[in-house]
């Protein structure tokens, strides 16, 4: 029988899990500090989102204004935002995907992944 009970191993578990958990929440904040870019039309509409996919500006060109046709505005803005979204889940994968790999490799609630 192993002295007291195989304690030591479940203690180092329980610490390892809990520095997982602490780096999760670090690699979150970073992510919502960490800005990233998405564009459409050549760079006529630019959007900035942050890695957690919060939008935070939004630039256009004013070649991009045409008063006879806000539709296709309409579509470079959508397109840039996405744009930028996605580069946002990209940078959410790597540095959020090595930590749930650690933490079981399956999905996280709440995440794109």
């Amino acid at each position: 029988m192993i002295p007291g009970g195989g304690q030591p191993n479940m203690q180092q578990l329980l610490q390892q899990a809990q520095k997982m958990q602490q780096d999760l929440a670090n690699a979150q904040e970073e992510l919502a500090r960490t800005e990233v870019e998405g564009q459409a039309g050549g760079g006529l509409v630019k959007a900035t989102v942050t890695g957690s996919g919060e939008l935070r500006g939004l630039v256009i060109d004013p070649k991009a204004v045409d008063p006879e046709d806000t539709e296709t505005l309409a579509d470079l803005i959508v397109a840039a935002v996405q744009a930028a979204n996605e580069n946002a889940q990209t940078l959410q994968q790597q540095k959020l995907g090595p930590l749930a790999q650690g933490l079981g490799g399956g999905e996280i609630p709440g995440l794109p992944f």
